[in-house]
Order: C-alpha cells, then sequence, then structure tokens
C-alpha cells in the first residue's frame, strides 16, 4: 500500500501537464529565491544566536538585536543583488553558482567588519563579536548551499524514476577534460536517456581512479570483456578520440556483443539550444566509410574563386549543392546555381538566405539541353568559371531511356563547352564518374563520351578556356545512393536487398569529393583528367549485413537479405582508370592525373552529331550503337543492347 501511495505520489509529482508537477516547472521567479535566502539568512541568525547563548557570549549593547541582525540581513541581501545569486536555476546550480554564493558571504563580512571598526574609532564601542560574525557567515552560507545541493539532488532523483523512460547503461571512451565534460553534461541534462556506469582508458595506470565517483574501466582490444561484469549497454565516442581502422574495430567488437556505439559531438560543436542527449546519435554507417581528413591549400582555392562570376550546373543535387557550400565559403562575386529541378533548388535557394546571407547568388531554372536559355544565360551573367555538376545517373533508368542520356550528359555538355569557349569562360571543370571507365551501361558510356569531348576540344585552335575533368565514384548519402535505400528497406522491416554477392563499390563522402574537386580545379592546365583516391572499395555484401548489425537487428533472423541479380548495365566492380591508361601523381596526395591521349577533335565532331540526332529522333538502337564508335571499349552487360557489341 505504501508503495502505491509514493508511485501516485511521483505520478502527480512528474506528469507534464499537471502545474504542480516539478519537471514541468521551467524556473523559479526570482524575487521567490530571493525570499527563500532571505529566509535562510534568517534561520542562520537564529541558529548562530543560539550557538552564542550556548557559549555565553553576548552582543555590545550599543544597539538592539533586531538593529543588529536587521542590518546583517539588509547587507547580505544587497551582494546577493550584486554578484545575482538568484540568477541561476537553482536545479542545475553549478561552481559558478556557488563562487557567487561565497563573493557574497565574503563581501558580506567583509563590510560588517569594516563598519564594526569604523563605529569603533568613532565612538570607543563595537557593534559585532567578530566570532558571531564568523558563526553566522559559515552557517548562513552552508544553509544556501545546502538548499542548493538539496534541490538539484531532489529533482534529478525524480528525473531518474520518471516513469516509462529506459535509460541506457553507458561508458565514456576516454578521461580527458572533453570526457569529463560529456559525463557532466549527462548528469545534468533534464532528459537524462543515458546513465554513466564509468569511464574507458588505454593508461593501465587509471584502472583505480574515480572520475565523478564513477570507475575507470582499461580500454582492451576486446573491450566488451572488460564491460560485461558492469552490465553495459552502449559506449559513447567522443569525435575524432579513435581512427577509423580503431573505430571499425570497435564497433565489430561491440556488434558481436550486442553493444551499442554513440557518436557524440566534440564540446566546441555543441548546440546549446539543445541538450546534449539529444545530440548524441546512434553510429552509423557513413562514421565508418568516413576516411581522414583530407589537406587542402585553401590559399589556392581562394584564389581560384574569389571574386569570381560563378556558374554551377545541377546546383541543386547531392554534389552541387555542397559544391555551392563550399564555393560560399570563398568570396565569389557571384554564385549562378542552374538546375531543372524546381523544389530542390527552392529549398537550396531558402538554406542559402538561412546560412550565407552576404552571399551574392542566383537560382535559375533551366535544362543544359536547351541552347537558348544557355544563351540568355551566359549573355546576363558573364561568367569567369564553370562547374559541370549537371548529369542523368541512374545506370538501370538511363538503360531503359538512352536517348535521355545524350540530352543531358553530352548535348548539354556541348551546349556549355561551345559558350564556354565562346564567352571566354577562364576555366571549365566537369564532374565525371568511375562509370565512365570501360563503361557497361550507357550512363558511364554518355559520360565518357563527355570526357573525350571536353578533353578534345582543348587541342582546337582559338580554345583559350581551360577544360578540367575530375573522376570519382559513389558518394556517401546522394540522392538516391544504396545506403538511404538500405536504410529505408531496413526500417520497413526488410528485406535488404543486394543485387550480387560479390558486388563491389568506391565510396567518398560529398564534402570530401567537393573539396578535392575545387582543389583539382585549381592544379589544372586543361585537357586533364583528375581522379581521386577512393580508398579500398566495400563489399556491398557487407555494407548491408554491418547496417542492419547497426541497427541493433540480426541479420537473416531479423532482416532477410535478398539477392536480385545484376541489373542491365551493372558492373561487379568499378574502377577508376582503364588498364591501358597511365596516370602519374600530383603534388596532392589523394589527386592523380590520368594520361589518356585525346581523340582529335574532327574525328569525334560527327559522331557526336550524329548521336544527338538519333537522341532527339528516339532511335534508341542507333543511339547505343553510334555511342559504341565514340567510346570503343563500351561493352554492354545485361541488356538488350549487347547485340551491338564489337566482336
Amino acid at each position: 500500500m505504501y508503495e502505491s501511495l509514493l508511485n501516485k505520489f511521483r505520478r502527480i509529482l512528474l506528469k507534464g501537464d499537471n502545474k504542480l508537477g516539478i519537471t514541468s516547472i521551467r524556473y523559479l521567479p526570482r524575487w521567490i529565491v530571493i525570499c527563500i535566502d532571505t529566509s535562510l539568512l534568517v534561520l542562520s541568525i537564529i541558529a548562530a544566536n543560539l550557538i552564542l547563548q550556548s557559549l555565553q557570549i553576548s552582543f555590545y549593547p550599543t544597539f538592539t538585536w533586531v538593529e543588529r541582525y536587521g542590518a546583517i540581513l539588509v547587507i547580505n541581501v544587497f551582494f546577493f543583488m550584486v554578484f545575482k545569486t538568484y540568477a541561476g536555476l537553482i536545479r542545475h546550480s553549478t561552481f559558478t553558482d556557488i563562487v557567487k554564493l561565497l563573493l557574497s558571504s565574503f563581501a558580506t563580512g567583509f563590510v560588517l567588519i569594516v563598519l564594526n571598526y569604523i563605529f569603533y574609532f568613532a565612538t570607543g564601542s563595537k557593534i559585532y563579536i567578530l566570532p558571531g560574525l564568523l558563526i553566522y557567515l559559515i552557517i548562513s552560507f552552508s544553509f544556501l548551499l545546502l538548499f542548493r545541493v538539496v534541490i538539484k539532488q531532489v529533482y534529478h532523483l525524480f528525473k531518474e524514476n520518471k516513469i516509462d523512460v529506459v535509460k541506457k547503461r553507458v561508458v565514456i571512451l576516454g578521461t580527458d577534460d572533453h570526457a569529463i565534460s560529456v559525463a557532466e553534461a549527462l548528469a545534468t541534462d533534464s532528459i537524462r536517456p543515458f546513465e554513466l556506469v564509468g569511464f574507458l582508458s588505454k593508461n593501465p595506470t587509471y584502472k583505480n581512479i574515480r572520475i565523478l565517483g564513477k570507475p575507470v574501466i582499461l580500454f582492451k582490444k576486446r573491450v566488451c570483456e572488460n564491460l560485461s561484469k558492469y552490465n553495459v549497454q552502449g559506449i559513447l565516442i567522443l569525435g575524432d578520440t579513435l581512427s577509423k581502422d580503431e573505430k571499425n574495430d570497435l564497433v565489430d567488437n561491440c556488434l558481436e556483443n550486442g553493444l551499442l556505439i554513440f557518436n557524440v559531438p566534440v564540446v566546441e560543436q555543441w548546440n546549446s539550444d539543445t541538450e546534449l542527449t539529444q545530440q548524441i546519435k546512434v553510429i552509423q554507417i557513413e562514421d565508418l566509410l568516413n576516411r581522414e581528413v583530407i589537406a587542402l591549400d585553401n590559399r589556392l582555392i581562394e584564389e581560384d574563386l574569389n571574386n569570381k562570376v560563378i556558374l554551377i550546373t545541377g546546383g541543386a543535387g547531392s554534389i552541387g549543392s555542397e559544391m555551392v557550400r563550399q564555393i560560399a565559403k570563398f568570396n565569389p562575386g557571384k554564385l549562378v546555381i542552374l538546375d531543372q529541378a524546381e523544389t530542390p533548388l527552392y529549398n537550396l535557394e531558402l538554406e542559402l538566405n538561412e546560412n550565407f546571407p552576404e552571399l551574392n547568388f542566383v537560382t535559375e531554372l533551366a535544362n543544359i539541353s536547351n541552347m537558348y536559355r544557355l544563351v540568355m544565360l551566359f549573355e546576363q551573367h558573364q561568367f569567369d568559371m564553370i562547374y559541370h555538376a549537371a548529369a542523368y545517373k541512374h545506370v538501370p533508368i538511363i538503360e531503359r531511356n538512352p536517348h535521355e542520356a545524350i540530352y543531358v550528359n553530352i548535348l548539354g555538355t556541348m551546349n556549355l563547352v561551345k559558350l564556354a569557349i565562346a564567352n571566354n569562360v577562364s576555366k571549365f571543370v566537369m564532374i565525371s564518374t568511375d562509370k565512365a571507365v570501360n563503361p557497361t551501361n550507357v550512363m558511364g558510356a554518355s559520360k565518357r563520351a563527355a570526357e573525350m569531348y571536353v578533353q578534345s576540344i582543348q587541342k582546337e585552335k582559338g580554345v583559350n578556356t581551360l577544360f578540367i575533368t575530375t573522376r570519382f565514384g559513389n558518394v556517401l548519402g546522394s540522392n538516391g545512393s544504396v545506403i538511404p535505400h538500405f536504410k529505408r528497406q531496413i526500417a520497413k522491416g526488410g528485406p535488404v536487398t543486394v543485387t550480387h554477392p560479390d558486388i563491389i563499390r568506391y565510396f567518398m563522402t560529398i564534402p570530401e569529393a567537393c573539396q578535392l574537386v575545387l582543389q583539382a580545379g585549381t592544379m589544372g592546365k586543361g585537357g586533364e583528367i583528375f581522379v581521386f583516391d577512393m580508398g579500398k572499395p566495400v563489399r556491398i555484401m557487407d555494407l548491408a549485413t554491418r547496417m542492419i548489425r547497426l541497427s541493433g537487428l540480426i541479420p537473416e533472423k531479423d532482416i532477410q537479405i535478398k539477392v536480385t541479380g545484376l541489373r542491365p548495365g551493372e558492373k561487379l566492380y568499378e574502377e577508376l582508370l582503364a588498364d591501358e591508361t597511365n596516370h602519374l601523381p600530383t603534388h596532392h596526395n589523394k589527386i592523380m592525373v590520368a594520361k589518356d591521349v585525346p581523340v582529335p577533335f574532327n574525328d569525334l565532331k560527327k559522331l557526336f552529331e550524329m548521336v544527338v540526332k538519333s537522341a532527339l529522333k528516339k532511335q534508341e538502337m542507333d543511339v547505343v550503337r553510334i555511342l559504341k564508335e565514340i567510346v570503343v571499349e563500351y561493352k554492354s552487360e545485361n541488356s538488350e543492347f549487347c547485340e551491338l557489341d564489337v566482336k
């Protein structure tokens, strides 16, 4: 019966919509805090007086009891106002609040002693006995401090026992100042979904130390073995505490033992408007695929972009929009963002207005295959540089609609190239794909054809524009990429579909890819194809398995993995360089330059005109046949166009 009454009492106190609920009270009005503190001062005076009486010590008879203690109250409350001891939230009192209380007590004692001796030198008698003042100051400070400690502990007691809140028992990796700051933030967070068990440290001398009352646990390679006796459910990792390889090893070990891994932002990146626990996220597959931070020569990039009028095609796409964000940091004179997708373009416009209010930018809704529209844009804006990111990229859809690849990937590129030359644009940087190397589908072949066109026209007379091509593989989180697709499938309960058990892909983050595009743009002399270091390829089957485990589920038990077979035009693996292509290093360790021999432009010009005419007539077989003449290494796989392959 007692327990049921206690639970009922807790429900009343904790009920979010109840005006008396402790957790629903935002803060006490300041005047109430001052009244409570003043009442505690009165209690301190009474307690100090009782102690003095028990010690048979009496005050000087110069003033009445009320006058002496009234002066103490007025001076003490005055210093409450001076040091604003009432300003902080009592339930979230910190060391700073304690210091304010101490200063107010010290100042009160100092003023009273000064007044005491001024009166003594003036009249020959004193007002206060110094031991009595000292007793009062000690008692008053103790009462004020105890009140705040009790309120803070009671508040957290009710928060910890809040009904329907399931807290995860976690440890923090690290014992440095950042780790301790996170631990303190977890202790004061009003939501508190985590219960801190202890800290993990690689230093064996720390194993008998306690921090904030929590043990330090030795971090070993098989860390889960050390954590088993603590009933730990997860590990919090701060920022870049671990290298990529160490993080992957830890995640694998934890997944095998059913532990969760959480990412905590570094202190400098905390959002002050949001409680820390809401910023702590379960580790994502992107966090494990990320590579080391790349070093950029920002000075060269700024020289390249500062005060320039820059066009970004495909500017609302995943790559194009990130290009916009990064270029915006280098103070361009004007940024023109072109895309044919209305809604993403509008959303990007809203984002830029909010995050880059000083940026001079224009959004243009247009299709790069429309030459007349492009002519007007070039006449209006007088571009200095072009970053060409517009392209159709989804292999299965383009395989069914080859003519559309010609419109955008080839004709659109031709239009931009011709206008760049005619308007003396200084630099043209085209973004290509690893699918352009030994292509097996229309999309890859169309991008390779665009590469060839850009590279070959560089050698023509009267061409002053520098044409530079950048080539890289899949980017994490881009529109339609495999990781968001797997996440949606897992959220629906599966199955997760993989086209082939042995299929592999290269991955790069969107920001990293765009940074390297900007860096390559500063290095180009015209006609190069820059290839990025994509790191190690990832087996898609392993990727699917790991993502399921990161979701707290068991592959083939909770979520099925289904092999569907290669799609039309899909490769088992992608290449960044053709076998016969020579490549050379550059001064940037993540950028190589492919030394392809350009095809004479006159040899290509007629074929390009033919393929565009066939596309306009939607003669799909002719489109692919001519495309195979342009890109001789193009071999169709799993496609209706296989019969056109040259034997």
